[in-house]
């Protein structure tokens, strides 16, 4: 489901009503997760998941160009973490 579709059906619950209001309502809540991951914190929606942020240790790759060996430097990358009511939905379960 790409951004306008998933805008389309919010649009379509009578709470929201209007793809502007379902654009705009979705547009405050990647940003305010964006802000809170970007400042170290995490966001934890109870029955859904919860985005934090990892940190991720330096690795070994290939310049694709040269074929030479390089260090791909780490650092912190986000993540998320379905939660089990989530997870029991998508196995079918709820």
């Amino acid at each position: 489901m790409t951004k306008a579709e998933f805008v389309a059906t919010l649009a379509q619950d009578r709470r929201i009503g209007t793809k502007r209001r379902a654009s705009e309502a979705l547009e405050a809540v990647v940003e305010s997760i964006a802000e809170t991951l970007a400042s170290g914190g995490e966001v934890s929606i109870t029955g859904f998941g919860k985005f934090h942020v990892s940190e991720r240790g330096a690795r070994r790759g290939v310049n694709p160009r040269t074929g030479d060996p390089i260090t791909i430097p780490g650092g912190p990358v986000p993540r998320f973490t379905a939660g089990s009511a989530l997870k029991a939905r998508v196995k079918g379960g709820g």
